[in-house]
C-alpha cells in the first residue's frame, strides 16, 4: 500500500468509527436512548482505535515512505496528513496492556456513574411553594434571578444535594480510577496527565499562568465583595444572595428584549452579518431543557470537515443548549448558548485540512483552542451596539440605554469574580486529585472544596458549588476547565486587535473572513498560541483579560457609549448566506428546518415556542 493509500484508508477507518461513537453520544446525552451498553462499546472501540500505540510506527514508517513521492503536491499533501495522525495517536496513545484495561474500565465506569447521574431527579421550591424538578441550568437560573430569597435557597441546596449524591454514588471511585489509569501512563495524577495531553504544557507552567492571573485579579476581586457587603450587608456573601445581589434586577430587565423565541432569528442574522459561514454542513440544533436531557451546552461534530483526495466533506455538526422559555432569564442564557455552541459549530465546519484528525474537539486540539473560537462569539452579546441592534422588545423599540448602563454598573465590579469563578475549578481539582485514595473522603473533598471556594472567590461557599459542575465528571472535560479561562484572555486579546484594526465588531463582516482564515482553517494543525500570532501578530497575552477585570463600572460604560454612539456612523452589513443545512429539533421532534428558507425557519422556531411556553 502506498503511503497515500494508507493514508485515505485510516481517514475512513476513523471516520466509520467516529461516527458511530458520536451518534450514540448524542442519543445517550440528549435522552434518546437507554443503550448505555451500546454506547460503552462505540466508546471504547474509538478509544482503542487512538490509543493503539502500533499505530505510531506504522506511520512513521509511511512518513519515510512518503519522502519518495516525486508527485510534489501529493508527497506535500501526504506528509501533512500523516503528520496530523501521528501528533494524534502520540496524544492518545496507550502502549500497555494494563493502560488499555485500565481505560477501558475507566469508560465503563463513567457510563455506569452518567446513567444513573443521568435519572438522579434534583428538585427545589418554587414561589408558590410547589416542589419542582430542575435541571443544572434551571436551578442555576433560579439561583441567579428568583427575587425570593428562599426559592434562590432551595435551588442551592439542590446543587449542595448533588454534591454529597455524587460523593456516594461514584465520583470516588471514579477519581482514584483516573488516577490510576495516569500513574499507568507515567503521571503522578491525572490533572497532570489531562493537561498534558490537552494544552500541551505541564501542570506547573499551566499555574504559572493561572497563579498570574489570581494575582493581578485578586485586589479588585476583594473590593467588589466588601462593598456589596457594605452596601446590601453581609448577607449579600451567601452562595444563594451573591449573584442575585448583583445581577438579579438588571437582568431582569433585560428579559423583555431577549424573549428565546427570538435567539435562532438573532443567532442566523448576526453570524450572517460578520459573514460567518459553514461551508455547507449539517447542523442539528436540539435547544430546548427537558428531563433526562444533559444539563449543559455542547457541540460535537459526527463528520468532520475535511478534503478527502481534494473532494470536500462537509461537516455534519450537533449542538445543544438547554433553553426553559418561559422562565426568567433563559432567553439570554439561550441565546448566549446559541452563539457559542454555534461559534465552535462555525470553527469545527471550516477546517480546510486533509484528514479528520484536524477538525474535532479531542487531543490534539488544545480546550482552549476550542473554547476561543466559541466564547469570542458569544462575548459579543455584552457589546452595548450588539444589544442596541438585536434586543428589541415586542414592539421593535430597542433596549434603553438606562438599562444597558445598569448591566454594566452591577456586574463590571464582579468581571474579576465570573473569570474567577472558572479560575476556581483548576485550583480545587489539582489539590483534588493529589489526595491519596485514604485521604479521598466525602468529609475531605467537601472540605477541599469549600476551602478553594473561599480562597479563589472570597465566599464560603460558591453559588454554583464546584462538584456540581457536570464538567467535573465528564471524561472530555475533566480536568480541562482551565481551557476556558485561557480562552477568555485570548479573547479579550483578538477582541482588542479588532477593535484596534476596525473601530468595531458588531455586524463587522471583516471579521468572519479573518476568523476562518487564521484561526479555523488550519484546526489542530497549528498551535493555540500560533493561531493567535497569525491574526494578531503577538503571542498570547493574559493582559488584555486582567485589564478588562479591573476597568470601574465608570470607564466600561464610557467604553460602550462610545460603541452606541458610533452606530449612527455606519451602514448595517447585509446577511450573508449561512451556507448551512440547519434542521431545529427537541428531542425526537423536528420543530422547523431551513429547506426552505432561513427566514421560514425562524418563523416556524418562533411561533412553536410562541405557542408552547407563551412568550
Amino acid at each position: 500500500m502506498t503511503a497515500t493509500a494508507y493514508l485515505n484508508d485510516l481517514n475512513q477507518r476513523y471516520l466509520s468509527i467516529h461516527r458511530t461513537k458520536e451518534n450514540f453520544f448524542w442519543d445517550t446525552y440528549m435522552g434518546l436512548s437507554d443503550d448505555h451498553n451500546g454506547s460503552t462499546e462505540a466508546e471504547t472501540a474509538w478509544t482503542q482505535f487512538l490509543s493503539d500505540a502500533t499505530q505510531i510506527p506504522a506511520i512513521k514508517q509511511q512518513i519515510k515512505q512518503a519522502e519518495s513521492i516525486t508527485n510534489t503536491e501529493e508527497k506535500e499533501q501526504t506528509l501533512i496528513g500523516l503528520q496530523g495522525w501521528l501528533t494524534t495517536f502520540e496524544s492518545h496513545a496507550i502502549e500497555s496492556e494494563t493502560a488499555q484495561k485500565l481505560k477501558s474500565e475507566l469508560i465503563k465506569f463513567e457510563a455506569g456513574l452518567f446513567e444513573k447521574k443521568q435519572k438522579h431527579a434534583m428538585t427545589y421550591v418554587n414561589e408558590a411553594g410547589d416542589t419542582i424538578e430542575g435541571s443544572l441550568p434551571v436551578l442555576a437560573s433560579v439561583v441567579r434571578t428568583s427575587s425570593n430569597q428562599a426559592t434562590r435557597h432551595s435551588a442551592h441546596q439542590a446543587f449542595l444535594d448533588l454534591e454529597q449524591w455524587l460523593l456516594q454514588n461514584g465520583f470516588i471511585e471514579l477519581i482514584k480510577l483516573r488516577n490510576q489509569f495516569a500513574r499507568s501512563q507515567g503521571f503522578e495524577t491525572f490533572f497532570d496527565y489531562s493537561v498534558t495531553k490537552k494544552e500541551k504544557m505541564s501542570a506547573d507552567e499551566l499555574f504559572t499562568i493561572l497563579d498570574d492571573f489570581e494575582k493581578r485579579t485578586h485586589k479588585c476581586h476583594q473590593q467588589s465583595l466588601n462593598q456589596l457587603a457594605a452596601d446590601k450587608g453581609k448577607d449579600a456573601l451567601l452562595a444563594h444572595n451573591f449573584v442575585f445581589s448583583f445581577a438579579g434586577d438588571a437582568m431582569r430587565d433585560l428579559d423583555p428584549y431577549v424573549p428565546f423565541s427570538k435567539s435562532l432569528r438573532r443567532w442566523v442574522e448576526s453570524f450572517g452579518r460578520l459573514n460567518i459561514e459553514f461551508s455547507g454542513a449539517e447542523l442539528t440544533l436540539d435547544l430546548l431543557d427537558r428531563k433526562g436531557k444533559y444539563p449543559n451546552g455542547f457541540c460535537h461534530g459526527p463528520i468532520p470537515s475535511f478534503y478527502d483526495q481534494n473532494q470536500w466533506i462537509a461537516a455534519k455538526v450537533n449542538f445543544t443548549s438547554n433553553a426553559k422559555p418561559d422562565q426568567i432569564g433563559s432567553g439570554y442564557d439561550g441565546m448566549n448558548t446559541l452563539f457559542h455552541e454555534g461559534g465552535h459549530a462555525a470553527h469545527f465546519s471550516n477546517v480546510k485540512m486533509n484528514a479528520p484528525c484536524f477538525s474535532q474537539e479531542f487531543a490534539p486540539t488544545s480546550m482552549a483552542y476550542a473554547e476561543t473560537q466559541s466564547m469570542f462569539c458569544d462575548s459579543l452579546l455584552t457589546d452595548a451596539d450588539w444589544l442596541k441592534q438585536y434586543a428589541l422588545d415586542d414592539n421593535g423599540t430597542p433596549v434603553p440605554d438606562e438599562i444597558i448602563k445598569a448591566i454594566i454598573d452591577s456586574k463590571q465590579p464582579f468581571k474579576a469574580y465570573q473569570e474567577r469563578s472558572i479560575l476556581v475549578v483548576p485550583y480545587f481539582e489539582r489539590a483534588l486529585y493529589r489526595l491519596s485514595d485514604e485521604e479521598l473522603t466525602p468529609e475531605n473533598i467537601t472540605a477541599l472544596a469549600r476551602a478553594s471556594e473561599k480562597k479563589i472567590l472570597g465566599l464560603a461557599c460558591s453559588p454554583r458549588p464546584l462538584m456540581a459542575i457536570p464538567h467535573l465528571v465528564s471524561d472530555e472535560a475533566a480536568c480541562a476547565y482551565h481551557g476556558y479561562l485561557l480562552a477568555h484572555m485570548a479573547v479579550y486579546q483578538t477582541r482588542a486587535y479588532f477593535t484596534k484594526k476596525f473601530g468595531y465588531l458588531t455586524d463587522n463582516p471583516e471579521i468572519g473572513p479573518l476568523l476562518t482564515k487564521h484561526y479555523w482553517n488550519a484546526g489542530n494543525s497549528v498551535s493555540h498560541n500560533d493561531s493567535i500570532i497569525a491574526l494578531t501578530g503577538e503571542g498570547f497575552n493574559a493582559k488584555y483579560l486582567a485589564d478588562e477585570c479591573n476597568l470601574s463600572a465608570q470607564d466600561a460604560w464610557k467604553v460602550e457609549q462610545d460603541k452606541i454612539a458610533e452606530l449612527n456612523s455606519r451602514t448595517q452589513a447585509d446577511v450573508a448566506p449561512l451556507h448551512a443545512n440547519i434542521t431545529i429539533i427537541d428531542g425526537p421532534t423536528t420543530l422547523a428546518s431551513n429547506a426552505e428558507s432561513n427566514q421560514k425557519m425562524c418563523d416556524d422556531f418562533e411561533a412553536y415556542i410562541k405557542k408552547t411556553y407563551g412568550r
